[in-house]
């Protein structure tokens, strides 16, 4: 393998365009002067006008604007010789007669030296600043592509980008994202993007960094020469590749190919800053996906953490409670030593009965909340009569309810909904049995239910203290309990947060808010159109 500097090849490989640029500069600046003589000399045979030599400057600034201050120090001295040849006593002579001709013309050659190299510099500095601002609007392009959270569609409008500013024939791109995952996106000819094996190829090597006391300089291009193996042509008459290293926190996290096409003018140091500065910007989006991507893992360690935490401490004391009613139950039951009644054992069994419903609630909760935030909830719809399920719900709750007033509101003309009957079934009990838990005794719970639009509205609502404002936000995670003044109601607070993914699942949206007239009212809707169901992720 061959190595060695990009720079003493590129200026080869330029010369002949260079020297032919520069030769038109110096041919247009001799043609501005010729013309301007010509101008001068038909003036002149019509009348006398003192200092028509400033007429020169117009060739002079011409020269300077359109080719820099090379030509134009040529134009300066071609219209200080032929004003003299052709308009200075004696004609067609380089000498000059009247020495106050001479303060004239070298006054003449001072002012059209420096007109034209002011003229210059303010054209370098006019393409100096289109530099940095097609710097600016590109980087700023690429910052804001780079930001998209598809890396394939990012890389992809980069390279094509790139591609449009540097007349490019092909960009291809390529990062290394998540761990081991290469992206890679090609643009323009892909044909010679994939022969770069057995190309001559130039890496753009990194400049020296910026410091208080300087500027950053851009790298230099060093080319590569790899061996072609035998029965490998090379790719006549295409151009070379240019690499670009891309590298986040020091590692080399990818690459940008260019394909340059043949015998064009190679890269200035403007085009080696923005592909340098573009490569950063690759690799700094590059890190912060990274860092997103690991932040994401610690923010669900962490609700993990908080979630098992809940959750022993649910296990520790809410079904450890049932668990001591049902085993207390069921030693008396087995004492054989004492003499139960029939009123006794009866009591028995019906505490062994209602604690077994209760943990039996609690397991299936837990069950649900654990299959909601999986994401494996994919409801089971088919088309049921609303006021059937309120009634089915009703009739397995009547112990529960027995003590309270209910109102069922859900018209005749309702139409079927589509649902799936167990989980609307589960939404609605814990529903009812949130508003039987915080409700006084002998109150009203009015269930009822209506169309809204292409929806049907579901609503609970009771008569008890109602629900303060600031525990609105937190009323629907898991294991969030209201308190209140009188005694802790007994429960896991995992009743509102199953309802509220199983109603999202269904593609529908539940919320709770609190009555003028006293109490609280939980609603919820359900799409009248089975494909506005969603899948709880």
């Amino acid at each position: 393998m061959v190595l060695w500097t990009g720079v003493a090849v590129n200026t080869v490989d330029r010369w002949p365009e260079i020297t032919r640029i520069r030769w038109v500069g110096y041919a247009a600046a001799l043609a501005a002067v010729a013309l301007v003589s010509g101008a001068i000399g038909l003036i002149l045979a019509y009348m006398s006008i003192p200092n028509i030599s400033m007429v020169y400057l117009i060739a002079v600034l011409a020269a300077a604007a359109a080719f820099g201050s090379g030509p134009a120090i040529l134009a300066s001295v071609a219209a200080f010789l032929a004003f003299d040849w052709f308009f200075v006593e004696p004609l067609h002579t380089f000498t000059i007669s009247n020495p106050a001709e001479w303060v004239a013309l070298l006054l003449f050659l001072l002012t059209a030296l420096i007109t034209g190299q002011l003229a210059a510099g303010q054209r370098t500095r006019a393409r100096q600043a289109e530099q940095r601002e097609r710097e600016a609007v590109v980087l700023y392009d690429v910052v804001r592509l780079v930001a998209d959270p598809d890396l394939k569609g990012a890389l992809n409008a980069v390279a094509e980008r790139l591609r449009q500013e540097l007349h490019l024939m092909g960009v291809a791109i390529e990062v290394m994202d998540n761990h081991d995952t290469i992206v890679r996106e090609v643009v323009g000819d892909t044909e010679m993007v994939s022969v770069i094996s057995y190309m001559s190829t130039e890496l753009l090597s990194e400049g020296e960094a910026p410091s208080k006391e300087r500027r950053a300089t851009p790298g230099r291009w060093v080319r590569v020469v790899p061996p072609h193996p035998p029965g490998v042509a090379r790719q006549a008459g295409r151009g070379d590749i240019h690499v670009v290293p891309v590298k986040s926190q020091g590692q080399r996290v990818g690459t940008i190919l260019l394909a340059h096409p043949p015998n064009a003018p190679e890269f200035d140091p403007a085009d080696d800053r923005l592909l340098s500065a573009v490569a950063t910007q690759l690799g700094l989006a590059i890190e912060r996906r990274r860092l997103r991507r690991e932040a994401t893992e610690a923010e669900a360690l962490r609700r993990t953490d908080e979630l098992r935490t809940a959750l022993l401490n649910a296990v520790s004391h809410d079904l450890r409670t049932p668990l001591a009613s049902i085993m207390a139950s069921a030693g008396s039951l087995l004492q054989k030593d004492v003499p139960w009644t029939e009123e006794e054992r009866d009591q028995f069994a019906r505490a062994i009965e209602r604690e077994s419903g209760r943990l039996n609630r609690i397991v299936g909760n837990l069950l649900d909340l654990s299959r909601i935030q999986a994401g494996s909830i994919r409801p089971e719809l088919d088309w049921y009569d609303l006021r059937a399920l309120v009634d089915d719900v009703l009739g397995r709750l009547r112990p529960a309810t027995a003590q309270h007033h209910l109102v069922v509101e859900v018209p005749k003309d309702l139409p079927p909904v589509p649902l799936d009957y167990v989980e609307i079934d589960q939404v609605l009990s814990n529903l009812i049995e949130n508003a039987t838990k915080y409700s006084p005794k002998g109150t009203e719970i009015r269930i009822s239910a209506r169309r809204d639009g292409e929806q049907v509205r579901v609503e609970v609502a009771d008569q008890g203290p109602g629900i303060p404002a600031e525990a609105l936000p937190l009323l629907f995670k898991p294991f969030s309990r209201l308190e209140g003044k009188g005694p802790r109601p007994k429960g896991t607070g995992l009743g509102l947060a199953v309802a509220k993914g199983l109603v999202e699942a269904h593609g529908g949206r539940i919320w709770a808010e609190s009555r003028r007239d006293g109490g609280s009212r939980f609603v919820f809707t359900l799409p009248l159109s089975p494909r506005s169901r969603t899948t709880v992720a």
